[in-house]
Formats: C-alpha cells, structure tokens, sequence
C-alpha cells in the first residue's frame, strides 16, 4: 500500500487492497499512471498549439491511419453525425481533410487526411517521437519483449473499465 504523509495508507490504497487483495503501489505502475494522464495533457496542448479543437485533433489522428466515412469518424469520437460532419467541415475548410467520393460505392463519401492535416500532428508530435525511438531504441529485444508484456497488460486492464459499460443503478 502507498504510505499518505501522514504515515497512513491512504484511503484510495484501502479500498483497492479491500477488493483485489495485496495492493501496491509500485514505482511502475505510478510511472503508469502519470504517463495515461500526460497523453491527455499532451493531447490538449498539441490541440492548442495547432489552433484545432480536441476533436479536430483525434479526427486527424483516426484519418492518418486510414480514410473513413464521416458516420464512422463520428461513432470513433463518441459525438452526434452532425457533429461529426461540423469537425469534417472544419478540418476540410482548414485544408487538413477532403471529401473523396466512396472507391466501393459512389454514393458514399470518405474523409482522407491531407498532405497538411499530416504535417500538423507530425510537427506538433516529432519531439515525443523523437524521444520515444530513442527510448526503444535503448532496450534490446527480451526488455522490449517485457515492457510490451507489461504496457499489453495495462491495455487490458484499461479495456475493462471501458467494456464494463454502464454502472447499474
């Protein structure tokens, strides 16, 4: 259990100890914790500094990885299609995305990041990537194997809270 400054364990440790058994608080899974909570600061300010919203912002992310329907991109984002189509509208009108017609079905439209909607998240992100490529690059194979093993994990255990949909009552 974490000690509080008061010498105690804190209450938070307790509760968690009362329903998983043996609780602590390790170096590892406070580094954990501090790293979830800085993706969403960075998320935020690279936001900011882009002069885009945080939806914009994650709309690029999910474009870079591949063109999608604006009904999809809505659903990824959690917001209404017609929020969705306003974040589309912004990003297109900004030059970072464009409408294509559907390559399987013409009546559709898919949404494709752009040459500048790329080179926006990539400026704003080649410090961390930076900085990451050099931390993975310091490990050899069987440490990435365990820090894989471990981060693969902290997945899960995210996933759960995230799939436990709903609290009843």
């Amino acid at each position: 259990m974490t000690i509080s400054s008061e010498g105690s364990p804190s209450e938070a440790d307790a509760l968690i100890a009362a329903h998983v058994g043996e609780w602590r608080q390790t170096e590892a899974l406070l580094a954990l914790r501090e790293l979830v909570d800085r993706g969403q600061t960075v998320r935020r300010v690279v936001a900011r500094r882009a002069g885009l919203g945080e939806s914009e912002l994650v709309a690029l992310e999910h474009l870079i990885r591949g063109p999608m329907g604006p009904a999809e991109l809505a659903r990824l984002l959690e917001v209404s299609t017609p929020a969705g189509t306003g974040i589309v509208d912004r990003l297109v009108a900004r030059g970072h995305a464009e409408r294509r017609s559907h390559e399987g079905d013409r009546r559709r439209t898919a949404v494709h990041v752009t040459d500048s909607g790329r080179a926006e998240v990539v400026a704003h992100l080649l410090p961390m990537f930076a900085g990451l490529a050099a931390i993975d690059g310091s490990f050899d194979d069987a440490e990435r194997a365990v820090v894989a093993r471990y981060l693969r994990g902290a997945l899960a255990a995210i996933d759960a809270v995230i799939d436990a949909g709903p609290a009843d009552g």
